[in-house]
């Protein structure tokens, strides 16, 4: 059996290896017949035709079949429009966000702080900006702002919207239309002129009200929007800027100007009528918790959409801005709850407030722990510049524009130097970004765009303000102020009890 077995073996293996050399054979045969048969048009081809020959012998080889081209062609233009119409819907989105931060929140959040009297009045601050402002962008504001000019302001080019269509400026976004880029940052250029109003409200004339917050975008909005965000500028951290500051959501350029220029309006305007002897306590609190509610919902279109798409950064730039924000209610509150003995609920809605301002610059910068410091820090030390300082040096900034957004400002920018890290935006490609990162220099830049933006807003509102006392005067006369700006300047009141 074993002898059968070995001997089937041996005759198995002997004809698959005779099998398999004669089929090689066979193949060797083959290759030398075709060699042979190609040899002589070789042979007798000139050096030219031979390398057109080679070169007619790979093309087809490594050419893609027309269909396929345009197949792949399409998959391409449908990608890129499937990420244009994505980023496009969250920028859109982030635009009504923004806008919904003026009007209601803004107004909403100002409108509850006052006295019923003045309570519509102090309501069209922000509600007739959403419609004058509007109309400066279009016309030359856009291209102050964002055009190519010198690093302090942008030409002309722009002007009345000339060539901002649906294609992109790569340069801000590309992978939304332009049109969208501009209309996304007028929503900023409404709401900061608007803050400032907190300051002088009771007491300023609707006609100097308009003529200020006019100039003011000219004379301090539109520069600084420039010197930061426009490629070019001053400040400009990845376009070209001289001294590259990082400001992803507008710290310097919405929170520090107009706090600052608050801060003059009502040192320049002067006290209430009985300031700070008579009772000024807020008619509607709850008017302030809707529109602070309000203000907290949009800041995430404020913040989270600076990411200018629907990516990871605008992810993070959510989560921090909202992590920073409870944490500010929390400081603010627990702050005056020490003090005082009680925590009220107008404590915590302006820590809310003041933590999405200190946010504001870092929220595309940093990790979501040292976001919980940074509104941590701006609940206690805001919390003190509106208990405390402003007491000690007695100024009557009416809604604290400048104790919230003035300080909280510039102190997120700064901070915003130390937590910055290239693990959340990667700008310098390897390089640090912040303090954490190993660059302590950041804080430095940090530093010169706070001066910048505090200088600026100084002078150019002090300018202003002269010039409009010059034309109609700023403040309403005692008479009006006793009976209320809704009356006085509006003809209207908020509240009929009777009817």
């Amino acid at each position: 059996m074993k002898q059968v077995t070995a001997e089937f073996h041996y005759n198995r293996t002997f004809k698959f290896s005779a099998n398999r050399v004669a089929s090689c054979l066979v193949l060797a045969l083959l290759f030398v017949a075709l060699g042979m048969a190609q040899a002589p048009a070789t042979n007798t081809a000139s050096a030219t035709d031979s390398t057109a020959t080679q070169t007619q012998a790979v093309a087809p080889a490594a050419a893609i079949p027309p269909d396929i081209a345009k197949k792949l062609d399409d998959l391409d233009k449908a990608t890129k429009n499937a990420q244009m119409a994505g980023d496009n819907s969250w920028m859109l989105t982030s635009s009504a966000l923004v806008l919904m931060m003026t009007g209601p929140g803004l107004a909403l959040f100002y409108g509850g702080l006052v006295r019923k009297k003045n309570v519509l009045g102090t309501m069209m601050h922000s509600f007739i900006l959403m419609a004058t402002v509007s109309i400066l962008w279009a016309a030359v504001g856009y291209s102050l702002c964002f055009a190519e000019g010198s690093p302090f302001i942008g030409d002309l080019r722009y002007v009345f919207l000339k060539g901002v269509g649906a294609e992109p400026n790569a340069d801000y976004a590309g992978t939304i239309p332009q049109q969208t880029w501009m209309i996304y940052q007028l929503m900023f250029a409404i709401i900061t002129p608007a803050l400032i109003s907190g300051a002088f409200a009771e007491r300023m004339k609707f006609s100097a009200m308009l003529l200020f917050m006019t100039l003011w975008s000219f004379i301090v909005y539109f520069p600084m929007a420039h010197m930061v965000w426009g490629k070019g500028g001053f400040l400009q951290g990845t376009l070209g800027g001289v001294i590259p500051a990082w400001d992803f959501a507008g710290g310097t350029v919405v929170h520090i100007t107009s706090g600052v220029s608050a801060l003059v309006c009502a040192l320049y305007l002067g006290k209430r009528n009985g300031y700070p002897h008579e009772s000024m306590r807020p008619h509607s609190v709850v008017l302030s918790v809707i529109g602070a509610c309000l203000l907290w919902v949009g800041w995430f279109g404020f913040n989270a959409g600076s990411a200018l798409n629907a990516g990871p950064l605008a992810t993070s730039a959510f989560i921090v801005t909202h992590f920073a924000t409870a944490a500010a209610v929390l400081g603010w509150m627990f702050a005056e709850w020490m003090v005082v003995g009680k925590p009220s609920v107008l404590g915590a809605i302006s820590g809310a407030v003041a933590g999405l301002v200190a946010i504001t610059p870092a929220s595309g910068f940093v990790k979501p722990m040292p976001a919980i410091l940074i509104g941590l820090a701006a609940g206690v030390v805001c919390y003190l510049m509106v208990s405390k300082v402003k007491q000690m040096f007695g100024y009557d900034d009416a809604l604290d524009a400048f104790g919230v957004h003035g300080i909280g400002g510039t102190l997120g920018a700064i901070l915003t130097g130390v937590f910055a890290t290239k693990e959340v935006n990667d700008l310098r490609m390897g390089k640090p970004m912040g303090m954490v990162d190993g660059d302590a220099g950041q804080i430095v830049n940090q530093l010169i765009a706070v001066a910048i933006s505090w200088v600026l807003a100084i002078v150019g509102t002090l300018v202003i303000l002269k010039i409009c006392d010059v034309v109609f005067g700023v403040r309403v006369n005692s008479q009006d102020e006793i009976q209320g700006l809704d009356l006085a300047m509006h003809g209207e009141e908020g509240y009929h009890f009777e009817s």
